[in-house]
């Protein structure tokens, strides 16, 4: 995965709430380990009709919408099952950061773990962004902060390990691994001790 310090982006809007797991990828396509791909079955049930064909009234379906990166989502994103396969169909989608103003947690952890940002802004704040969709957001991994066109800032939470993972694109095991040399040195010095 690659990190990232800054995203800027215009926006998707999702608006209903309580989206699940099961509305972000489908049980019928968890059958791979394979995270390339998942993207044309994000939100399955909700992008194709029932022939195949794009339903034009998703906002995923919609040409301004292509490219974007950023999604802004009812309360109580990510709900439902514990599906790893959730995040990863966000990102292979070509999202880096959710925005809502509540995410469930098991989804949260598993989106920084697949350099997903979730980001929780209080209730009025989404619902004013969710009305200006074509606003170009900067999101400042760094900073921990989310900027509009107009000059709002709006800081978030995230953990600071989250957020060096999120900045060096490694997950749990790649900042282990990363940190190789020093684990090493210091079990070789351990058994001296």
């Amino acid at each position: 995965m690659s990190g990232f310090r800054e995203l800027r982006s215009k926006s998707v809007v999702l608006a209903q709430s309580n989206i699940d797991t099961d509305q972000i990828i489908p049980a019928r396509f968890l059958s791979t380990t394979e995270r390339a791909g998942l993207g044309k079955n994000a939100f399955n049930d909700w992008r194709w009709q029932a022939d195949g064909s794009p339903n034009p009234a998703f906002p995923f379906n919609q040409p301004e919408n292509h490219g974007r990166s950023i999604l802004l989502a009812g309360r109580n994103f990510g709900c439902g099952s514990s599906r790893e396969h959730a995040p990863w169909a966000l990102t292979d989608l070509g999202l880096r950061a959710i925005v809502s103003s509540e995410i469930a947690d098991i989804f949260r952890n598993n989106s920084l773990k697949n350099g997903l940002l979730p980001i929780v802004l209080p209730e009025e704040i989404v619902q004013s962004l969710m009305e200006r969709p074509d606003d170009e957001l900067t999101i400042d991994v760094a900073a921990r902060e989310l900027r509009a066109p107009d000059g709002s800032v709006f800081g978030f939470p995230l953990d600071a390990f989250a957020q060096t993972c999120l900045l060096e694109g490694v997950d749990e095991l790649g900042y282990l691994l990363a940190r190789h040399t020093d684990i090493e040195t210091y079990e070789a010095t351990r058994h001296a001790r």
